[in-house]
């Protein structure tokens, strides 16, 4: 099927699912969006292929056209606000954002602040290293070695991870992907836990750079939408709509167009 006729397909599907009604008993999150017609997204916009700036500086990847979609379902304006990973729940406690969509895993921990719906996909923790020994590690436990430095998105479940699981090594909390890369090129970590496509992704990205990551995720982590604690009008209106991505295969088109197609990785920086 070809790219022009994947985008038809996928905008009549849209189509179909903006007709469901918005729920008139609107909570607090639903009621802002319509009343101000605006849908305000969090997202880090460093997190490929969920979410990335392109080298013309707009936000691409699978979050970014869930959240587009979401929006359009809605029949109102998208409004994506690029924040910091670890202040991504913050900034929805406070009423920045109406939602988050950035490949956040679904944890008990984050469940106590907020209300999580979905998964609309699923990932797992992997390591992206140079060395050939780490890339073929087959167990959490392996490692847990004090000889190692292993970086982390700072708190993100990765970085829970190597705290929990390998508490012996010394854990580097990076800001984003881009600094624990380079960090893995100088050689001032060993590796960088994050989720597998995050790591199959760096090695496409990174051809002549040498990094390599394991075949099987150590971990299968639920990937959610995340959207402030008490409004089950807005809880249920956005399940409704994954739900129905899901029945009409948008959500299998989105995974296929951004794990499968590598032709997106030529848009970045």
């Amino acid at each position: 099927m070809s790219m022009k006729l994947k985008r038809l397909v996928i905008g009549g599907l849209l189509a179909l699912v903006a007709a469901l009604p918005i729920n008139s008993m609107a909570g607090e999150t639903l009621q802002r969006v319509v009343d101000f017609k605006v849908l305000k997204v969090g997202m880090s916009g460093n997190q490929p292929p969920m979410n990335v700036v392109n080298r013309d500086g707009g936000l691409m990847g699978m979050d970014v056209d869930l959240a587009r979609a979401m929006a359009a379902a809605m029949r109102v304006q998208l409004e994506i606000k690029k924040i910091p990973f670890g202040d991504l729940m913050t900034a929805l406690e406070e009423n920045k954002v109406d939602m988050v969509i950035s490949g956040m895993a679904i944890t008990p921990e984050r469940a106590e602040l907020a209300s999580f719906i979905g998964p609309y996909m699923m990932s797992g923790k992997s390591i992206l290293t140079k060395s050939s020994v780490l890339a073929k590690i087959n167990s959490q436990e392996e490692v847990n070695r004090a000889d190692l430095k292993l970086a982390a998105l700072k708190n993100s479940t990765s970085s829970s991870f190597v705290s929990t699981i390998a508490p012996q090594a010394t854990l580097v909390e990076i800001a984003d992907y881009d600094e624990g890369i380079a960090m893995i090129r100088d050689g001032k970590v060993d590796a960088m836990v994050a989720d597998m496509p995050i790591c199959q992704l760096s090695v496409l990205r990174f051809p002549d750079a040498g990094f390599v990551t394991l075949e099987r995720p150590l971990t299968v982590e639920p990937i959610g939408i995340a959207i402030k604690n008490g409004d089950a009008q807005f809880l249920n209106l956005v399940d409704n709509y994954l739900d129905a991505y899901g029945k009409m295969g948008v959500m299998q088109k989105m995974q296929e167009k951004w794990f499968k197609d590598s032709s997106w990785i030529a848009a970045l920086p």
